[in-house]
């Protein structure tokens, strides 16, 4: 490594990929424990903890209080004391540790699981594992180069209902499949918007909070969590809560790659906050055997429900059965998965159920099992499969960016011949309508038809679209090229 020592090269995430000695790292012993340490302790990581309890050896998180709550409360629950890091670089220098999981905002995700496959660490990291499809890549690139496991928390994947459907739909039971409609029509009232900037919490590294993001002034009320609906740090519901039903779409599916053509409509309407990401969206990727639908929505079915918000979630539209789901729909039947991840069932034309499938699955176990052996192939959840279900989210959010206000009329005619997106598309416009919002105006954003190489993974003629398929990081905290 020349005058570059493991802690200097560390501290920088530029210097990942030129680094190969540390894939080197021996693998863990698989007669022992597998040490791991949890990177980001809110929301999802307090589920890392308590799956990961046995194996944890230190916690890291670069809000001083929530590191400290979470110490505290794992050292009360389970009688034993862990170490505390706010630098996740520093946590990567220490060769105590085996793995990593990452739950963290999803805009470093990337960046912090190649650094630490670099350092010699098996990652578990939580969907998407990207902000953006050119870093997903080099994750999946990080993995195969530094040999290390990579599984994505689609944890569906390891569900055992879910995996029978899946066999069920591919040998044939139900004839071809038609079409893939995902559904994720879940409650997102507004976040509210300052009139300042919001005080960062002193608690709060902000600049290594931000990572490869831009550093900006945050103009929501809420610091944590509401990072989601912000293009800067967030990819909106579709890859938030959406990503588990695009995975288990494309799972059905049996799709490998991207889609070759995609186009999104939406917007984010019912109130006006700090939030810029879609509350409201349709994606169509026109897959060429049978094609994937994915729809969005954040508001209850109507504007009389609004007015109530703890029960919107009780108010939420349906598409067939399904509210937070997929429906796989074939020539004699379809099959529905919901939002549980433990059941799935089979409806026959006459939308009378003739199967039925029930049984959950341990993603963390899976992930831990796959480790002790060092066999890629037994992860539920590869991170390459990760990749292209968090990028077909990173797509359809692209052609929204790219797009322009219309009217219901002039998107209409943008759709063109697409029965299927045509259908969806005017199931949103009713939903909009109950929910009294003017869509006679031009307040509908139609997005960018959008043609793909899913093997180059490269727009085939679209300059500003193929600027988005990555980000402007900051140079600091720069996602590295991995060859």
């Amino acid at each position: 490594m020349n005058r570059w020592t493991r802690r200097t090269f560390l501290k920088g995430t530029v210097g990942v990929a030129a680094c190969g000695v540390l894939a080197k790292v021996a693998r863990a012993d698989v007669n022992s424990q597998i040490r791991v340490a949890t990177i980001g302790l809110n929301g999802r990581g307090k589920s890392h903890i308590g799956a990961f309890k046995d194996n944890l050896v230190a916690l890291c998180d670069c809000d001083e209080n929530v590191l400290g709550r979470a110490a505290g409360e794992f050292e009360k629950k389970y009688d034993r004391k862990l170490d505390t890091i706010t630098d996740y670089r520093k946590l990567l220098e220490r060769s105590d540790i085996d793995a990593v999981s990452i739950a963290t905002p999803s805009h470093s995700h990337s960046l912090i699981g190649i650094a630490a496959a670099a350092a010699g660490k098996h990652v578990y990291c939580e969907k998407p594992v990207s902000q953006c499809v050119w870093e997903g890549r080099q994750l999946v690139n990080a993995s195969r180069h530094y040999d290390r496991l990579i599984q994505c928390g689609t944890q569906a994947r390891s569900s055992a209902a879910i995996q029978q459907a899946v066999q069920y739909v591919r040998d044939g039971k139900l004839g071809k499949i038609k079409y893939v409609v995902g559904t994720c029509y879940k409650p997102r009232p507004s976040i509210g918007k300052l009139d300042q900037p919001l005080v960062i919490p002193a608690s709060v590294d902000y600049d290594l909070w931000c990572g490869p993001a831009a550093k900006v002034d945050l103009y929501r009320p809420k610091f944590h969590y509401d990072w989601h609906w912000d293009f800067n740090t967030g990819c909106g519901d579709i890859g938030n809560q959406g990503i588990h039903q695009m995975d288990i779409a494309r799972w059905f599916l049996g799709e490998g790659a991207l889609a070759p053509r995609i186009m999104s409509v939406g917007a984010r309407l019912g109130y006006e906050d700090a939030g810029n990401t879609p509350n409201t969206q349709v994606v169509l990727y026109d897959y060429p055997a049978a094609p994937l639908l994915f729809e969005t929505r954040g508001l209850p079915k109507s504007k009389a429900a609004q007015k109530d918000q703890p029960t919107w979630e009780s108010s939420m539209d349906r598409f067939l059965e399904s509210q937070i789901g997929v429906i796989v729909q074939c020539e004699n039947g379809h099959v529905y998965s919901s939002s549980n991840y433990d059941t799935a069932q089979a409806f026959g034309p006459d939308g009378t159920e003739i199967a039925h499938w029930s049984g959950g699955g341990d993603h963390f176990k899976n992930f831990l099992d796959a480790v002790r052996s060092g066999r890629r192939e037994e992860l539920h959840a590869d991170v390459l499969e990760g990749h292209v279900s968090s990028a077909l989210c990173h797509l359809g959010n692209i052609s929204h960016r790219l797009g322009k206000k219309h009217t219901v009329g002039e998107i209409g005619s943008q759709i063109g011949e697409q029965p299927l997106l045509r259908e969806s598309f005017d199931r949103m416009v009713a939903h909009l309508k109950a929910n009294e919002v003017d869509v006679d105006g031009p307040v509908l954003v139609g997005g960018a038809w959008l043609e793909l190489d899913p093997t180059r993974e490269q727009f085939a003629n679209n300059n500003a679209a193929n600027h988005l398929l990555r980000r402007d990081d900051r140079p600091a905290f720069a996602v590295p090229t991995i060859a």
